[in-house]
């Protein structure tokens, strides 16, 4: 399952798309600090390829993959110095897979904003920051407890020492952790530190109404050029809280017209999500059967056995083989014994490589 915690200033929208995109209806208001507790909601993953196999299939249940949002209070500066709430609840996103800084592109007199001007390039830096120092504190005293285990004579800290002074030292110079150039089989151990600043991230402009459908104004075009300019790798997506909000309030049925009359094409949800999977490189494969079609994520590039495991540890353990046939075969034959009888279905074994929309029925013994 995809995590993705949400942070940025107060008062920015952080809740408010929150409430939209989850239907979780956490407190929104205008004011600092309004999000005390850390509101977690899970969001289905838009796929029309389950929706079509499940008309095909006709199961008991139908299982969309899932997205699990996680959104702490709001950060100010000084938060890592005790300032504001939101540092004592970022530990709530250090077990999320990416960050989601979500950046106020939009003017607004009844909307207070917590430093004043709205300055998308201001609120970055002062969140980037906070979140270094957030993550120089745990380096520090994983620092202090390696170099002494490594002065005891501790091969495995030896190993750790070099990578762990040289996030440190990237912290210490205000730089995320993910900056820091990694030798073989570093990443693997810098993903164990559970860093805030070592997780890709993606920024949210939210943005008026007025200015979504051309998908950018001043604000946001100054932000995707200071992001260009660090040299970081994340995606800029404007998107509107108000239309969101506006959009979980009508029925299903009446979504897609009410975004067509705004000339939009689909909800900020699904860009988010389908942004999500591209910044992790994530894919869907199916599973189908009379009692259940289910959507499940996994990495792009993962083998037949890790894909099993997705489904139950003991399917990865004593995976056998694959039985696999691509999703438009499928769809276009319309089942299994079709796939069959005409050879679309193959016999896959263990380097077998998933690829996106394979329809998996795995052969496991324990």
């Amino acid at each position: 399952m995809l995590k993705l915690g949400i942070v940025g200033l107060p008062n920015v929208g952080k809740s408010t798309l929150f409430n939209a995109l989850t239907a979780a209806r956490a407190d929104a208001a205008n004011y600092p600090f309004c999000t005390v507790e850390p509101n977690v909601g899970m969001v289905e993953v838009p796929d029309s390829r389950l929706t079509v196999l499940s008309e095909r299939v006709q199961p008991q249940r139908t299982v969309p993959a899932a997205v699990q949002f996680v959104d702490i209070a709001g950060l100010v500066k000084g938060a890592s110095e005790g300032e504001g709430l939101g540092n004592q609840f970022l530990a709530n996103i250090r077990e999320t897979d990416a960050i989601v800084h979500v950046i106020r592109c939009f003017d607004d007199p009844d909307v207070v904003h917590v430093m004043g001007e709205v300055d998308p390039i201001r609120d970055r830096e002062v969140i980037i920051l906070e979140l270094v120092l957030a993550d120089l504190a745990v380096v520090e005293k994983r620092l202090e407890r390696v170099r002494k285990s490594a002065r005891g004579g501790d091969k495995e800290a030896r190993g750790e020492l070099s990578l762990v002074e040289r996030v440190h030292e990237a912290l210490s110079a205000g730089r995320a952790a993910r900056s820091v150039r990694l030798g073989p089989n570093e990443d693997r151990l810098l993903r164990s530190f559970n860093l805030l600043t070592s997780k890709p991230i993606l920024y949210l402009a939210n943005v008026s109404e007025s200015d979504l459908p051309a998908g950018e104004n001043d604000c946001v075009s100054s932000l995707r050029r200071a992001v260009e300019q660090s040299g970081e790798q994340a995606e800029v997506i404007p998107i509107s809280s108000k239309i969101e909000s506006e959009l979980a309030e009508l029925p299903i049925d009446e979504r897609m017209d009410f975004l067509a009359s705004l000339g939009l094409e689909e909800p900020g949800l699904h860009r988010l999500i389908q942004a999500g999977y591209r910044l992790l490189g994530l894919q869907t494969f199916f599973t189908a059967g009379e009692k259940e079609v289910r959507a499940w994520t996994v990495a792009v590039g993962a083998r037949a056995p890790q894909a099993a495991g997705e489904i139950h540890s003991d399917f990865e353990r004593g995976f056998i083989r694959a039985e696999t046939v691509a999703w438009d075969d499928f769809v276009r034959v319309g089942s299994t014994r079709a796939a069959r009888d005409q050879g679309l279905m193959r016999s896959e074994g263990k380097e077998y490589v998933v690829q996106d929309g394979d329809i998996l029925l795995f052969r496991f013994n324990v």
